[in-house]
Order: C-alpha cells, then structure tokens, then sequence
C-alpha cells in the first residue's frame, strides 16, 4: 500500500539564507470507488466516483461515502470490498444479490476534489440525503472540560499530522472524553468518511453516543454525513457555515465550532454540554 507521507527536497528559506533541506507532505492520490450490484440481465460494474484521498483505509473511505451519500443503506448491503491488485487506487463494492444502490443519489461529476465533497452535485436537491437515523433519541451529555481536551488528545493520535502538518482529522469520542478512534485524509470529507465507514463495517452505527471532533471547519456537507450517521454531537476546531448551522438545528445535532482549551462556541443543541 503507498505510504500517506512522502519524502521530498525542498530550499528553505530563513536568516542564514537559502538551504537545501528534506521535508515530509501528505500524499493526495486519486481514489476510483466502483460498485458491482445485480440487474436485470446480470451482475454490473458501475463507476460512482474519483476523490482525491490519502492513501490509507481505502475500504473504509469507499463504504463511508457509499453509505453517507445515501447510495447504500448500510453494512448489510455490502457482500465484499475489493481493492485492485494492478492498481491500488481502485476499489469495488460489491452489493450482496438482492441490494439495489440508489443510484440518483450518484448524481455527482465523476471527479471531486480533496477540498469540496458536494461541489460535483448536480443539484442541491440531491444533496440532503435522508438519515435512517433521523428520529432515533440519545441522551448523550458531555462536560465542558472533556470537550476542551480533544484537540490536544487529537495530536498525540495523528501520526500523519505530526510528520507533515498539512492533513484533517476526524475523530471519536465516548460522552466522558475518551478518545476512541481516529482518521486522517487531505480532504475533511474523507477523514469523516473513512471514520464512519470503520463505523459500518463494524457494526457500531448509530454514532448517537458519541461525540465528533472536526480538526477543521464545520461544513454543510460534514453536517450532512454526521446526520447519516446518527450523530449528536458534534465539536469543530473551526467555524461552522451559516448551512452547517442550519443543517445541525433542523438535524437536532449540537454544534460546537471553535473548539479551545479554554473555550468555544455553541451553534446548537445546548442542552447536551454540561458547563459545571
């Protein structure tokens, strides 16, 4: 598998001048994602969609985003996941014989970015996908001061981030602040779904007594993919959009963007942060 790191020279500039030093980068490689599923006259092979991704958890990354884009229904629909011997930037879900994707939910360009998940959607429509977890209850609560520690807990985690300084994180918490997992990409769409991917493929879904931790901002689209995922609780390093806080209040999904040591913001949902 390519390493998510890559070993490059660089020239450096500082006060004693222009020196020639090695320095580390994420690595940004396209990923194919492909579903095989039944029809009418026999097993196909359909092309979803190329991102641009780090190379790492790739099956993961490949049923998150199947499953957060509303083309799959959940872990039960997936009979195989299949990575390309000839070339690892390929891989194929396999459907089991009677599961049919949503199809109009792949209404997308067939390239996204690493930056912009939703921005090949060809309609807005076709962006709000709906939760099979839309009406579950929680009752997660979470002190303050459990919230205010994640991002340093974060950091000692992110092997990548450490090397190269340039990556997202998406994590999960349990409702004391426990660190419980996380995942690295270029893009913040697909850290989030290679974490909710880990999630489906191990049967955890819904994500309801868990809290999120965005190492960046809170987008619409990162909202929407929580949304999928049964998510309650969700706490950003950075801002959140005005759709972000839109899509949080109509979800019943607290929002909490910049995340500090000391302090943040709550956009929504105050009733699940416990300040005492």
């Amino acid at each position: 598998m390519s390493s998510p790191v890559e070993n490059i020279s660089i020239l450096k500039l500082n006060s004693s001048g222009l020196t020639k030093t090695a320095d580390k980068v994420a690595v940004e490689e396209p990923l194919e994602i492909s579903l095989e599923y039944s029809t009418a006259t026999g097993r196909m092979q359909k092309n979803i969609a190329v991102t641009m991704r780090t190379p790492g958890h790739d099956e993961e990354l490949a049923a998150g985003f199947l499953f957060t884009e509303g083309i799959i229904r959940g872990n039960e629909s997936i009979a195989d996941i299949k990575v390309s011997h000839a070339d690892e930037n390929r891989v194929t879900v396999v459907l089991k014989e009677d599961v049919q994707p949503v199809l109009s939910h792949a209404n997308r360009n067939f390239y996204t970015s690493s930056s912009c998940g939703v921005c090949g959607k060809a309609s807005i429509e076709a962006i709000s996908v709906v939760s099979p977890f839309k009406s579950i209850t929680d009752s997660i609560r979470v002190q303050a001061a459990a919230l205010q520690k994640m991002q340093e807990l974060v950091k000692q985690q992110q092997q990548v981030f450490e090397e190269t300084g340039g990556i997202h994180a998406s994590a999960l918490f349990g409702p004391g602040g426990t660190f419980s997992m996380v995942r690295e990409d270029v893009g913040r769409h697909n850290a989030l779904d290679k974490l909710i991917g880990h999630a489906l493929l191990n049967n955890w879904l819904p994500l309801n007594k868990q809290v999120l931790f965005l190492s960046g901002r809170a987008s619409f689209e990162l909202l929407q993919k929580s949304a999928m995922a049964g998510i309650r609780l969700i706490a950003a390093v950075g801002a959140p959009s005005s759709l972000a806080v839109e899509t949080a209040r109509e979800n019943d999904i607290t929002l909490i963007g910049f995340l500090k040591n000391d302090r943040f913001n709550i956009y929504s949902g105050e009733k699940r942060i416990d300040i005492n």
